[in-house]
């Protein structure tokens, strides 16, 4: 969980998540932080404002040390903006459901322009 230098062959994945989530992938081994203090997760609760969450995408979008970002769909409903605007193949932004919420794949912008990419309904 703790890192020195961090890679910048975009091998990390970010998670942004409610406790559950983040608690299970950080038990898997997925967390870092490194020696700035800068973690590849951001638990979100009813405390976590937009902004936090917002500024924190934009941070693992520009990131080059993160391959992937998942985040839990009703978080990303949230910033559904700023994810519906995010166009770069990497990191690749994946959606998932929690213990919660489950998920819609109505709601997923990514999986809907996949859907229009190969000749689907939007």
């Amino acid at each position: 969980m703790a890192g020195g230098g961090a890679p910048a062959d975009g091998s990390y994945l970010a998670i942004m998540g409610d406790e559950d989530t983040i608690t299970g992938f950080l038990l898997a081994g997925v967390g870092n932080v490194d020696l700035r203090k800068k973690s590849n997760f951001l638990i979100v609760n009813e405390k976590t404002s937009v902004k936090k969450i917002e500024d924190t995408f934009k941070d693992f979008t520009n990131r080059d040390d993160i391959a992937i970002i998942l985040i839990n769909q009703h978080i990303a409903n949230m910033i559904r903006h700023l994810i519906d605007g995010y166009i770069q193949p990497i990191p690749a932004i994946l959606e998932i459901p929690s213990k919660e919420h489950p998920y819609d794949p109505s709601k997923d912008s990514i999986l809907t322009r996949v859907k229009i990419m190969f000749g689907g309904d939007s």
